[in-house]
């Protein structure tokens, strides 16, 4: 298909990505990547959504910065940024089915592990955030799902849930402006890249809003349930979609 044709549905993933990420704080890669990659490739689809990510980051911060501990994030912020230029390197390189089929897995482990909720050890220390740090990393920078590795985190350190949120848009506001660098510099901003994240923009302004105002005013354990259940249902069609063809 032509990038003419896969516009549009492009920018319906962008939309409902956006919100997603808006009312939970998280969760926008992982609906946008394994769609965007069967769309427009990885090639593309990921210095898009970087870029809508770091913009979501600063829309939402600007609200509630003041709720960012900083104290809990800067481990995972720096050992995340150590991680990223191992992402790239896989990005950049000739890696599209095997990193097609790892992105499944991180999704669909990802959902089993929010709909099964597991019962979870209490980490009462941050040595292990060097560690979830650096996964992140990699993941994000070669999926921008740098979301997954840090939410789990969180719940083992069991971070107060009214800074959750806000917590997480820190972590990612940081570590996204040096995914969107490193994918400046590796030559991924393209006019099909720009062209796409600057059409979204109106769209993904209106999701901000509406998921902010989801956040506020609807309960979200059903419909948190049913998101993870999209996502794994997502990982298995691009999981399929990756071995059969």
């Amino acid at each position: 298909m032509t990038f003419e044709m896969v516009f549009l549905p492009a920018l319906l993933v962008l939309l409902c990505s956006t919100f997603i990420r808006s009312a939970f704080g998280f969760g926008d890669a992982l609906i946008a990547m394994p769609l965007l990659a069967l769309l427009v490739g990885f090639k593309t689809g990921t210095p898009v959504i970087a870029l809508v990510a770091l913009t979501i980051a600063i829309s939402i911060l600007a609200r509630n910065w003041r709720q960012v501990d900083f104290r809990s994030a800067w481990r995972l912020i720096v050992s995340s940024i150590a991680g990223i230029p191992v992402g790239l390197y896989f990005l950049k390189g000739s890696y599209e089915s095997p990193m097609k089929i790892i992105l499944a897995v991180v999704i669909m482990g990802f959902a089993l592990f929010h709909l099964a909720r597991p019962a979870l050890m209490h980490l009462k220390d941050e040595r292990l955030a060097l560690v979830f740090g650096f996964v992140a990393g990699v993941l994000g920078g070669a999926y921008n799902t740098n979301g997954p590795p840090i939410v789990i985190y969180g719940s083992l350190r069991r971070w107060n849930p009214e800074s959750f949120r806000a917590t997480l848009q820190g972590y990612f506001l940081l570590t996204n402006i040096f995914i969107v660098l490193g994918h400046a510099f590796a030559g991924l901003w393209t006019k099909s890249v720009l062209s796409l994240y600057l059409l979204s923009l109106p769209l993904v302004f209106l999701s901000i809003w509406l998921g902010g105002v989801f956040h506020r005013c609807i309960p979200q354990g059903r419909f948190d349930r049913m998101i993870h259940g999209l996502l794994l249902l997502i990982g298995l069609y691009l999981l399929g979609q990756t071995v059969v063809g």
